[in-house]
């Protein structure tokens, strides 16, 4: 997780560093349902490299948003599912999607 001393003083912008960039949010979104493979998260969020889909699902596991599960298979499956903390962002997200459909209506 972030270490609290590097964290800005505005909120607005605590926020904006967690999620302050389209994937984050898209991953966000899809994993609000539920656990979901990489290929999955790879297919859902369009557009999304793997390289960058990787660095920002790291990113998001560092700063306790969600959590990886590796299986010991062959091939390896790993699973991503959000964390409390994860979850509790699913306001913001409503937030968005009611003010985007609105949006959309003009």
């Amino acid at each position: 997780m972030t270490n609290k001393t590097e964290l800005p003083d505005c909120p607005v912008e605590t926020t904006l560093m967690l999620i302050g960039d389209k994937w984050k949010v898209l991953i966000l979104r899809d994993l609000r349902n539920g656990t979901k493979r990489f290929g999955e998260l790879k297919k859902s969020v369009t557009g999304i490299s793997q390289k960058v889909l990787t660095a920002n699902l790291r990113n998001m596991e560092k700063n306790g948003l969600l959590t990886r599960e590796v299986f010991p298979e062959v091939p390896p499956r790993v699973e991503y599912t959000l964390t409390e903390l994860g979850h509790s962002m699913e306001p913001i997200l409503d937030a968005m999607e009611q003010w985007g459909t609105e949006y959309k209506k003009r």
